[in-house]
C-alpha cells in the first residue's frame, strides 16, 4: 500500500485495544511493545515513534541488516543459542559464507537468500523488506485477527493476491502449488502490470517502474521476460510502486491469501461496526474529525460563512432540499417535533 493510502496506525492500534477489550484479552498483553517487535521486526524503542508517525525510515541495506540480526537474536535453537550462518544457508542449499555480507551488514542478499533466511525461520515474505510503518501494520492486523471461514470472492482475493482462481482453491483445501521462486516472482509481475494500470488502462512501463528506483528499464527486462529474478532493491523498488505489502513477491500461495483474507477480515469487522454506528461511517470516510477540530478555531463570524458556503455546496450538488434539513441543519418543523414540552 502506497504510504500516503496507508492507515492511521495509531487507530489501528486504538481499534485493536478496544477488540481485545471486546474478546476478553488484556489489550496490554495483545499490543505489548515487545510483541509488536517480535512480530514486525521494528525494534521495541521505535515501536511508539512508529505508531505516532515520527520515525525516520532506515536504508533498505540497514534495514534488512537490522531485521536479520533480530531474527537470529530472537528465534534461537533449541538449546538458546543463535542459529549459526551455515545452519541457515544450509535450509536452502547455499553456503554459510554467503549470508556473510548480510550478517556484518555490508551488502544485500540475492532475492532467492531472502526468501529462504524469512521461510527457515517462519516469518512472513516480506519480513526483511518492509519498511516500519508497513510492518507494524501488519503486526497489529495480526493482533487482530480471528477466525475466518476463508471463502472470499476468488476475483478479489486473485487482485490481492496475484495468484490464478484455481491457485486460490488448491490453496483453499489444503494444496497449495509449489512454483520455483523464479517463476512465481515473475507471475507476480506481470499480474501487478496487469491488474494496476496507468489511468489510460496501458501498463507502466519498464522505465517508468525502475525510475521510481533510480534504475533503468532494462535491468527489469530479464524479470519481464521470467529469465531471471531482480535483486532484493528492484524487488523493494517495485513493489512500492505498486503500492503492495514488501512481501508480495516472494510470499508463497499459502501466506499470500492468508494475507489477503485478514484484510477482507478487516474491511467487514470495520463495515459491521459502520452499519451499526453510520454516524461513525461518515466521520471516517470524510475525515469530520478532522474539518471539525479546524472548524473549532473559527469566530461566530467564520461559522455563518462556513454555514453559508455549505448551504452553496449542497445546493450545487442537488442536496439542499432533503427533507428535515435545510444546509444540514433541522428545519423549523423538524426541530419542533423533537422539542421537549
Amino acid at each position: 500500500m502506497r504510504a500516503a493510502a496507508r492507515p492511521d496506525l495509531a487507530a489501528i492500534w486504538r481499534r485493536t485495544w478496544a477488540l481485545s477489550q471486546e474478546h476478553g484479552q488484556d489489550p496490554a498483553e495483545v499490543l505489548a511493545v515487545e510483541r509488536l517487535s517480535h512480530l514486525s521486526g521494528v525494534e521495541p524503542g521505535r515501536i511508539p515513534q512508529v505508531l505516532a508517525g515520527t520515525a525516520d525510515e532506515a536504508p533498505l541495506e540497514r534495514r534488512v541488516h537490522q531485521r536479520f540480526l533480530r531474527l537470529r537474536a530472537t528465534r534461537r535453537d533449541k538449546h538458546g543459542r543463535e542459529w549459526p550462518l551455515a545452519a541457515i544457508a544450509e535450509d536452502f542449499s547455499a553456503p554459510g559464507a554467503s549470508l556473510g555480507p548480510l550478517n556484518a551488514g555490508t551488502g544485500l542478499p540475492r532475492m532467492g537468500h531472502a526468501a529462504g533466511v524469512q521461510r527457515f525461520f517462519g516469518v512472513y515474505a516480506g519480513f526483511l523488506l518492509a519498511d516500519s510503518k508497513s510492518a507494524v501494520e501488519r503486526a497489529l492486523a495480526l493482533s487482530a485477527t480471528t477466525v475466518s471461514d476463508g471463502r472470499d470472492d476468488l476475483e478479489h482475493l486473485s487482485y490481492l493476491t496475484g495468484m490464478t482462481a484455481q491457485a486460490i482453491r488448491l490453496t483453499l483445501d489444503g494444496r497449495p502449488p509449489r512454483l520455483p521462486l523464479k517463476e512465481q516472482v515473475h507471475l507476480r509481475f506481470e499480474h501487478l502490470r496487469r491488474t494496476r494500470v496507468r489511468e489510460d488502462g496501458q501498463p507502466h512501463s519498464l522505465a517508468a517502474i525502475a525510475r521510481s528506483f533510480d534504475a533503468s528499464g532494462q535491468s527489469l527486462t530479464r524479470l519481464a521476460q521470467g529469465e531471471g529474478l531482480p535483486n532484493l532493491a528492484a524487488a523493494a523498488g517495485i513493489q512500492r510502486f505498486y503500492g503492495v505489502e514488501g512481501g508480495f513477491l516472494l510470499a508463497d500461495d499459502t501466506e499470500a491469501l492468508s494475507t489477503a483474507l485478514a484484510l477482507i477480515e478487516g474491511e467487514l469487522e470495520s463495515a459491521v461496526r459502520d452499519r451499526e454506528n453510520p454516524m461513525l461511517a461518515v466521520l471516517r470516510a470524510h475525515d469530520v474529525r478532522s474539518i471539525v477540530t479546524r472548524a473549532g478555531r473559527l469566530s461566530p463570524q467564520g461559522w455563518k460563512s462556513l454555514a453559508d458556503h455549505l448551504d452553496d455546496l449542497l445546493a450545487r450538488e442537488g442536496q439542499l432540499g432533503v427533507p428535515g434539513t435545510k444546509g444540514g441543519t433541522p428545519t423549523e418543523d423538524v426541530a419542533a417535533e423533537g422539542d421537549t414540552p
